[in-house]
């Protein structure tokens, strides 16, 4: 049985054993990732932004009024086929670079959701560990009050 001041250590004990610590998912996801991998996310996070509809917008403007006031030469008659031909190029290459990080998202996803999962389940162990460890000392205290009880019991008579 634990006396006050055994109980006390042990509580102690338990609540600052540290835990281990492991190097976060998105430091071993970028740790391993090679070139092109980071090459597609770099490039599927510029072209899903608002810079780059702006600046797309304004080229394709300049790029318009260009050849319909034409002062110069008019490279690009109406109806623009060399910009189709530009747009058309320009998707050919960003569908299959988008596909790539979102594949590459979905892995860390569930690597994230594997993390979680590992620390959910450690999580329920200690918080089990914690409750028997509680339930013993709780048993161990009634022991003592009721030893209490019946030596108070016991002199009365």
């Amino acid at each position: 049985m634990l006396n006050d001041s055994d109980q006390m250590k042990l509580l102690i004990q338990l609540r600052y054993t540290p835990m281990k610590h492991t190097s976060t998912w998105h430091e071993k996801h970028k740790s391993g990732s090679k070139f092109g991998e980071r090459l597609a996310d770099s490039v599927a996070t510029g072209m899903g932004s608002w810079r780059f509809i702006i600046i797309q917008t304004v080229i394709v403007l300049v790029w318009m009024i260009a050849n319909v006031i034409g002062f110069i030469d008019h490279w690009d008659v109406y109806p623009f086929i060399l910009l189709n031909l530009v747009f058309s190029t320009q998707a050919a290459y960003a569908a299959p670079i988008i596909m790539m990080a979102q594949n590459r998202q979905s892995e860390r996803d569930r690597y994230h959701a594997e993390q979680d999962f590992e620390t959910n389940v450690e999580a329920k162990k200690e918080i089990e560990q914690l409750l028997k460890k509680l339930n013993t000392i709780e048993i161990e205290k009634l022991d003592k009050i009721m030893e209490l009880l019946q030596l108070a019991v016991g002199e009365k008579k």
